[in-house]
């Protein structure tokens, strides 16, 4: 890998753990004062009715800050990488259908996020073998 490929996924990698630590560990400790967008009818009950599950959001965000935390000093990044997709897509499908001011973010997340799961590919390789010896 060239050194500007390096930087570029290590760039890459330390912004998408600084996303998810930093905004995961906000929703515990709230440092950071972020004004409460309006939300549409639909953004409004899909956001309460994971509020009220009184689960969800607290395991989200420990997820977040856990996998953050990895990214942000390289330790077990490609199964970071596949533990945090679905919160990557979740997000930028929220902001481009159900609030679409948080677009630019979410699109950005989510490219991010290819990038270095296209960086890391040769990790994945093993994922996709139709037969594996525990199988035979």
């Amino acid at each position: 890998m060239s050194k500007v490929k390096s930087i570029a996924v290590v760039a890459a990698r330390v912004v998408l753990g600084l996303i998810y630590f930093v905004f995961g560990l906000n929703f515990f400790l709230n440092f950071l004062s972020m004004p409460q967008p309006t939300l549409s009818a639909s953004a409004q009950a899909y956001v309460t009715g994971l509020f009220q599950s009184g689960f969800f959001f607290p395991m989200l965000k420990g997820i977040e800050v856990v996998l953050g935390a990895l990214l942000l000093v390289g330790a077990l990044v490609p199964l970071s990488l596949v533990i945090l997709m679905p919160i990557s897509l979740n997000i930028l499908l929220y902001h481009t259908i159900l609030a679409p001011e948080g677009a630019p973010m979410g699109i950005v997340i989510f490219a991010v996020h290819l990038f270095l799961a296209w960086a890391y590919r040769d990790a994945y390789k093993p994922l996709f073998k139709v037969k594996t010896a525990a199988s035979l």
